[in-house]
């Protein structure tokens, strides 16, 4: 079978790989054509790497087999090594976005079971990879919608505080212009606290066990799923408001020069270039760009702004304007500083994470060149995350945890970039993580009562473990992919068996062509009776199914950029 149209993708931070070029449904792709051998109903396919060693083998019985309809040619699966023939695309060309050029097999050593051969990456030329950037940067500026809550709860905390701003320039609000510095580390204190794990911890588990009651109406609930998902709307709302607040603080200080000193005034500039340059980087079209440069830079001129700060307000508090000196006995008069207090509270939030990193033994098999599976001590609970490290200081890996909630967790990782590729080819026994997991949308579906979660490929990850474990929720499955048993493993496939088939549906691309997944979602949440439908995938698939839902009146929520 081969592909008259080769069509140019890239991979979401999920490790799902969808279409550049638009199509009336990214989701759907032409039926494909029937084999001849399985033309009477046998329950047989062609392994992927047929046009290797020709060989059939059964199909797994645990799948229930979606009869949705394809019609297009969108990917929302993770395809394998190779397809049926050579110009199809292999599972780690789709999760890093192209399409794989003809090259050398690559074997790697696997325990347990046969090698399973894999093609060497491909560098994306300047014209692809300008084509990659765009199409992804379009989803996360235009297709989420200008008036989305993140953006509102944006608007609203930078607007409330240019109002202040506006009140303390024109005389209306002496507190506010006497304090400018202080409002300027209270917004300061606002985003630190929209991005601290422990903190977001436990207010996803106040929220659930709030407003989890069956007695809630849905329409609260659902109000609070999109608050919480959209926290960082808030961050980077007083980021700018902090920016605008402390040159605020600088104008007045220059126009009372004969009460203040030359370090001051050098501190406070320091502090501003930096923070200016935290939100640079910060920028969409930076932060896509140059990931990893955003997340070393955001962090290190933080700890950085947050050293500057203390030393500006010991010199503040310790300045004495009539003596033109620095005063060094100031305990008492330091601890009584509004401005003290907000950044001792700043600093304990940016160090609590910081203080539960461990090098811990880990286990890390490979069930096939395309993903990883890392295990860990001890049990978690369903809907968390957590993050891992070869090198805590350089960068942070967030994955998705599956655990029964006993003695071991684990984590599912596609390998589509070069740490991810790394567990695959050099498995390491130890990894830097962080002892407080945190929450996210996942952890939400413990506040409702019946709940559809879609995944596609390794996206299952986050809502295997409400398989696994018992909870409040009574969640129905639907997850498209293909080959379980070849790229995930067989305890992957294991997990998902057993489960009532009106329960875990699992759409086998392999088996039964892309589907529809948009229809698919829709159609299964009708029958389940779902209160809310939770999707994860990459950006363009996974706004699609929310919209979907949404149109056909079912709360829907998928991962947002900066959620």
């Amino acid at each position: 079978m081969k592909n008259e149209d080769k069509f140019e993708r890239f991979s979401s931070c999920r490790g799902v790989a969808f279409e550049i070029k638009p199509r009336n449904d990214p989701f759907s792709v032409p039926i494909p054509p029937s084999i001849e051998s399985n033309s009477r109903g046998s329950a047989r396919f062609w392994l992927p790497w047929e046009n290797i060693r020709k060989k059939i083998a059964p199909s797994s019985s645990f799948m229930t087999r979606s009869m949705s309809r394809a019609s297009s040619t969108h990917f929302c699966d993770l395809d394998v090594d190779e397809d049926e023939n050579e110009d199809d695309d292999s599972l780690s060309d789709i999760e890093k976005g192209y399409y794989e050029k003809e090259g050398s097999i690559l074997q790697i050593p696997q325990v347990g079971s046969s090698p399973l051969p894999f093609l060497p990456p491909k560098t994306l030329s300047k014209r692809e990879n300008k084509n990659h950037f765009s199409s992804r940067l379009s989803i996360i500026l235009l297709d989420q919608g200008f008036f989305t809550v993140y953006k509102r709860l944006f608007a609203l905390s930078f607007v409330l505080n240019i109002t202040f701003l506006v009140l303390a320039c024109t005389g209306n609000f002496a507190y506010a212009r006497r304090k400018a510095v202080l409002f300027s580390i209270g917004n300061i204190f606002a985003l630190t606290l929209c991005r601290s794990e422990a903190f977001l911890r436990g207010l996803f588990w106040f929220a659930v066990n709030c407003f989890g009651w069956s007695w809630i109406p849905i329409q609260i609930k659902t109000i609070f799923t999109s608050l919480l998902q959209s926290l960082g709307g808030i961050h980077s709302g007083c980021a700018i408001s902090s920016i605008a607040w402390l040159i605020y603080a600088l104008v007045l200080t220059l126009n009372d020069k004969e009460n203040t000193s030359p370090e001051i005034v050098s501190v406070a500039f320091a502090i501003l270039l930096l923070l200016s340059l935290s939100s640079l980087v910060a920028f969409p079209l930076v932060r896509h760009l140059h990931h990893n440069f955003f997340e070393r830079i955001h962090r290190f001129i933080g700890w950085i702004a947050l050293t500057l700060l203390w030393i500006f307000i010991t010199l503040t508090v310790s300045y004495d304007p009539k003596t033109k000196s620095y005063n060094a006995k100031i305990g008492t008069k330091l601890i009584k500083q509004q401005e003290f207090c907000f950044t001792l509270a700043i600093t304990i939030l940016i160090i609590i994470p910081w203080m539960t990193v461990r090098c811990v033994p880990v286990r890390v098999t490979s069930p096939s060149g395309h993903a990883s599976i890392i295990k860990f001590e001890g049990g978690i609970k369903p809907g968390i995350l957590g993050r891992i490290s070869p090198s805590p200081f350089s960068e942070w890996h967030a994955f998705g945890i599956i655990s029964d909630g006993k003695t071991e967790h684990m984590m599912l990782a596609g390998a589509v970039g070069d740490f991810t590729k790394s567990l695959v080819a050099n498995p390491p026994r130890h990894l830097w993580v962080r002892q407080v997991h945190f929450a996210g949308l996942p952890y939400l579906v413990n506040m409702y009562n019946r709940v559809l979660v879609v995944a596609t490929g390794s996206g299952i990850c986050v809502f295997l473990s409400f398989l696994l474990q018992h909870t409040a929720a009574n969640v129905c499955l639907l997850w498209v992919t293909k080959g379980v048993e070849q790229n995930y493993g067989k305890e992957i496939q294991e997990m998902v068996t057993g489960h009532p088939k009106e329960k875990v549906i699992i759409h086998d691309t392999a088996l039964l062509g892309r589907p529809n997944v948009s229809e698919m979602s829709v159609d299964i949440a009708r029958k389940w009776q779902a209160e809310v439908v939770i999707v994860t995938s990459n950006p363009e698939g996974s706004r699609d199914v929310v919209n979907a839902c949404k149109k056909s009146g079912i709360p829907a929520f998928g991962p947002i950029w900066d959620s």
